[in-house]
């Protein structure tokens, strides 16, 4: 019975897996670029309604210019017009990019990049997640998944299988941990690998998102063990970029331009934080 189950899924994915990344690994996506830019924007005006923007002229030169640098090497198949970006007055250390061209960055994250290639090392990633499609595969394979425990379900209420709820909680625990969760490490790898290369054409060191890595390990010692995480360990990522360092110097030595983007000395405290 559940080895139907997975063969039926598994011809669902084969079926659906009908694009190919730039690292050449297949990739399920049953939503369009225009729904996927719809859903980004949508959610970018929600944020910025939600949370408070940063007005710090040094602080928004700082991210607005490493942005800058980094879109300007982004296919414009990705986004054809201007990319916004916006800094949030807020301690997360954090930062993301969305389909439809928005970039947030928390200014939590500029008390862990020490420089503008560790911002750009950020940057890069979050933008790779857009490149790569990844939020048309989570929302893909999420869909998916519901998708064939419905079917499971079924299947076993047709068959008056004893304990079916029991099956059920199995079967949600491997779709979890078996499925989705390894999906989401490979997509924060590839994001490494592929904003790693884009920071190095953009004339950012490549050299600093290995030390950017080396400062989160230091900052969050209590990671959950990796086969639990969404993320891949620290010291995974680390290894990952080190691995890919000789691709990326020789973009870095050949970057048409060197950008100077100078990041203010004293980043100014998210408004009511002590």
């Amino acid at each position: 019975m559940k080895i139907k189950l997975i063969t039926m899924i598994s011809c669902v994915l084969l079926i659906t897996a009908c694009s190919t990344s730039s690292l050449g690994r297949k990739q399920i996506t049953l939503f369009s670029n225009a729904e996927l830019d719809k859903m980004g924007i949508t959610s970018f005006e929600q944020m910025k309604k939600e949370t408070p923007i940063s007005h710090n002229k040094a602080v928004n030169n700082f991210v607005q210019c490493v942005a800058k640098a980094i879109t300007k090497n982004v296919d414009k198949t990705v986004h054809s017009g201007e990319w916004e970006v916006v800094v949030f007055d807020s301690k997360q250390v954090n930062a993301f990019a969305l389909p439809g061209g928005k970039i947030g960055v928390y200014t939590g994250i500029l008390n862990v990049t020490e420089n503008q290639d560790q911002l750009a090392a950020i940057i890069g990633h979050e933008v790779g997640h857009v490149i790569e499609h990844h939020s048309n595969e989570r929302l893909s394979s999420g869909q998916l998944a519901q998708v064939g425990l419905a079917a499971a379900n079924a299947i076993l209420t047709s068959q008056e299988i004893e304990n079916k709820n029991m099956w059920m909680a199995g079967l949600g625990l491997g779709v979890q941990y078996g499925v989705l969760m390894p999906y989401s490490r490979t997509h924060e790898s590839e994001a490494d690998i592929v904003g790693q290369n884009l920071m190095a054409r953009s004339g950012f060191d490549p050299r600093e998102s290995v030390k950017l890595w080396q400062n989160m390990a230091k900052l969050n010692q209590s990671q959950p063990p990796e086969f639990m995480s969404t993320h891949p360990s620290n010291q995974t990522r680390i290894k990952q970029l080190s691995a890919q360092l000789a691709t990326s110097m020789n973009y870095y030595q050949n970057a048409a331009e060197k950008p100077h983007c100078v990041k203010p000395k004293v980043i100014p405290k998210p408004k009511g934080s002590k």
